[in-house]
């Protein structure tokens, strides 16, 4: 069996006491990869090479504490996201708080219980588990959006700005943290679909010809049937955006000629915001447009091209958007 991966997650325990080593040692050799320190200089040292995925601490041990031991683990960037649990005989309400305010994020209390330990080792590393799949599904989600830019003649730097726009906008609106993040992971991906169009149309210097533009005019199709179908709520709403962000409040957009608010909120935040980036920022088959010209274009485009409610908001909020756009300006 030795020459097969060994992918059980790994924990460090820590304690002084060789008789703790051996309890916990007991309770977790079956489910874990573990590995062993008996003050905090080698938990540091241990938890810098090895990455552990969780570390049982003991807090009160010669040398450096537990505490400390946990605020430099907190405070190393390769270590600083590694769930402590501190196991102590201690059970006062304020060693606890110095506990949480070290960073530890659970506490186990000896003599252990092996159920206990068993438990809060699962609980936490599900969280963790949680954790790395939603850091994982964002990376994938923007490295797709940035395909889409290589197939385009705009930078990367466009899908920064305009998703930046549209959470600014999301909060103004009044939605929640939560889902004017989402909306600024989600809308990186709006134009994916363009994954499936010929160079020879996305790349033409000049205007599309009818037949060129009813291939273009696929590519919110193309980049829904991409995204797919999905339990992830941040991917329902990239999906959602790349079908939708060409539709018009009057009902005169693409693909499906949906108007008002049969068009998903989440898109015509975005399509303002898309705009917005487009007509002020150069590109090989126009000029930048000023600022000025491009606020009167979308206070024009109220009610046919863009949501009526959501324009005011939007326009209120330049200083904003300008600091924004200077922050992420084309070099």
């Amino acid at each position: 069996m030795s020459h097969l991966l060994d992918d059980r997650p790994k924990i460090l325990v820590v304690d002084d006491e060789a008789a703790n080593l051996q309890v916990l040692k007991q309770i977790l050799q079956e489910d874990y990869r573990l590995f062993f320190a008996k003050d905090g200089i080698k938990a540091l040292e241990l938890a810098i090479s090895e990455r552990p995925n969780l570390i049982l601490l003991d807090v009160m041990m010669p040398g450096m504490t537990g505490h400390e031991t946990c605020k430099k683990l907190r405070n190393e960037f390769s270590t600083s996201r590694i769930p402590v649990i501190f196991v102590t005989a201690m059970a006062e309400e304020e060693d606890e708080a110095d506990g949480f305010e070290a960073g530890a994020v659970d506490y186990i209390t000896k003599p252990v219980s092996p159920a206990i330990v068993k438990a809060r080792v699962k609980t936490h590393l599900s969280l963790v588990r949680n954790d790395e799949l939603k850091e994982t599904r964002l990376q994938i989600i923007q490295r797709l959006g940035l395909a889409a830019e290589y197939k385009d003649n705009e930078t990367g730097l466009h899908v920064i700005r305009m998703s930046h726009y549209s959470q600014t906008l999301a909060r103004a609106l009044g939605y929640s943290e939560d889902t004017a993040e989402k909306i600024l992971h989600a809308s990186p991906m709006h134009d994916i679909g363009k994954i499936g169009i010929p160079d020879s149309i996305l790349q033409k210097p000049g205007k599309l010809d009818p037949e060129e533009w009813e291939i273009m005019k696929t590519h919110p199709t193309i980049g829904a049937e991409i995204i797919g179908d999905h339990d992830s709520i941040l991917l329902q709403m990239a999906k959602s955006i790349a079908l939708n962000h060409h539709e018009k409040w009057d009902g005169s957009g693409y693909p499906n000629g949906i108007k008002g608010d049969t068009i998903p909120v989440e898109a015509r935040i975005v399509t303002i915001a898309d705009v917005f980036d487009a007509l002020t920022t150069e590109r090989p088959y126009k000029k930048a447009w000023s600022i000025e010209d491009a606020v009167n274009h979308i206070r024009k485009g109220a009610g046919s091209h863009f949501d009526p409610g959501l324009v005011p908001v939007f326009l209120n909020l330049m200083p904003e958007l300008l600091e924004i756009r200077e922050r992420w300006a084309e070099t």
